[in-house]
């Protein structure tokens, strides 16, 4: 038997273990806890932390008041600051809503109509339960919301007791015709009902009737709509009527002269350039206006009525034996839709535009039907007035005679 220290101890007897070496386990063939496990103790790791979270926080809150305590100026400091913040808040918010500024004085503009005084006092009804210091916006839309012509308000204070209120109304721009009952409408589509509609708005037609603060669906009605929105102001009182017709939507102006816009792209370009044209005068008994391509307008007569422009050039030739150019104008007016169309008219090198064909020429002066099948009637109200808003004409537009 081995009785040395080697041996009692079991290194190198012969009846000791053999000592085995540590052998790094090959990643293949070690085993890795199952997926769920894993994110188990992570769950647990982080909601321990979770849980460490007060008592770190309290020993926070210790170590600072002890930092407070130990010096005298910073503990009256603290103890002031947190017996002043509850009063002050406290004293703020009744201030804010106490009599000393409450709103005494309410100066409402901006509206007109029918229903201007009903808009006046439920403004002022509802400013007077404010105060200059809280201004409760929602609450003066919700005061008004049954009037659809109020598009939205703005509200300034003027400290202690005073408060003016700018209303922002949506103009009527026509007025829709159902079965002989018509509605004011405005340029978006919102109905505003009947109070609105006077004799200078123009008429459109549809079929189902609609109720003030309804939405107009109508593709064609709300093209037209937009297209009345976007008038200036000197041609729209002379806009009698819109419907769709063959030239796509035509208004029917004064004296029973159609203006073709096509569809309700490029508006203001349209009517730039259809003011240009009424303000010209070649286009002195025209039947309608073309308008389609605002760069290219072109002026239509009925049969047997000479445009003014070829007795102007017969009269010229007469006289000189040439013919005056008139690509100066046609620049002119190439210049003045620019801004309007955003890039560089279309005219030819010569001056003119071209002309539609003959069978576009209208052959009487009466408008076309509408689309109820009715027929538009013509005023004797002067185109005139449109040209004096517009200025001087740019151009002598496309004649087309009958």
């Amino acid at each position: 038997m081995d009785r040395s220290f080697a041996g009692r101890l079991g290194i190198g007897g012969l009846t000791g273990r053999p000592v085995r070496s540590a052998r790094p386990r090959s990643r293949a063939g070690a085993r890795q806890a199952p997926a769920s496990r894993r994110l188990g103790g992570g769950f647990d790791r982080a909601l321990a932390q979770l849980w460490r979270l007060p008592v770190l926080a309290g020993h926070g809150a210790a170590a600072a008041w002890a930092f407070v305590s130990a010096r005298r100026r910073l503990r009256i400091a603290a103890i002031v600051a947190l017996i002043a913040m509850p009063l002050l808040a406290g004293g703020w918010l009744w201030f804010r809503g106490s009599s000393l500024v409450a709103v005494n004085s309410v100066r409402v503009s901006g509206v007109h109509g029918a229903d201007a005084s009903q808009i006046d006092a439920a403004l002022t009804a509802a400013a007077r339960r404010m105060s200059t210091l809280d201004v409760d916006t929602a609450a003066l839309r919700a005061a008004v919301a049954a009037y659809p012509i109020v598009s939205n308000v703005r509200v300034s204070t003027s400290f202690p007791h005073a408060m003016r209120i700018d209303v922002i109304e949506q103009p009527a721009v026509a007025a829709i015709d159902v079965d002989g009952v018509k509605t004011a409408v405005a340029s978006d589509g919102d109905v505003l009902g009947p109070a609105h509609v006077s004799g200078a708005l123009p008429t459109l037609t549809a079929k189902i009737q609609l109720s003030a603060g309804e939405r107009v669906r109508n593709h064609s009605l709300l093209a037209a709509l937009s297209v009345l929105g976007a008038a200036p102001a000197a041609l729209a009182k002379d806009v009698q009527s819109a419907y769709s017709g063959a030239k796509g939507l035509t208004l029917v102006l004064s004296g029973g002269v159609r203006a073709y816009f096509g569809d309700a792209t490029r508006p203001h370009a349209k009517w730039i350039s259809l003011a240009r044209v009424l303000a010209d005068s070649s286009s002195a008994g025209a039947s309608y206006i073309d308008v389609r391509m605002p760069e290219r307008p072109a002026a239509g007569f009925p049969a047997g009525v000479t445009p003014p422009a070829l007795n102007s050039s017969e009269a010229e030739q007469d006289n000189s034996g040439a013919t005056p150019s008139s690509s100066e104008s046609s620049a002119a007016l190439a210049e003045g839709l620019d801004a309007a169309v955003g890039g560089g008219s279309t005219t030819t090198a010569s001056g003119t535009a071209t002309a539609p064909s003959e069978s576009e020429a209208s052959s009487s002066g009466s408008s076309e039907p509408s689309s109820s099948g009715g027929t538009e009637e013509a005023s004797s109200a002067a185109a005139s007035e449109a040209s004096g808003a517009s200025g001087a004409a740019g151009g002598a537009p496309e004649t087309v005679g009958g």
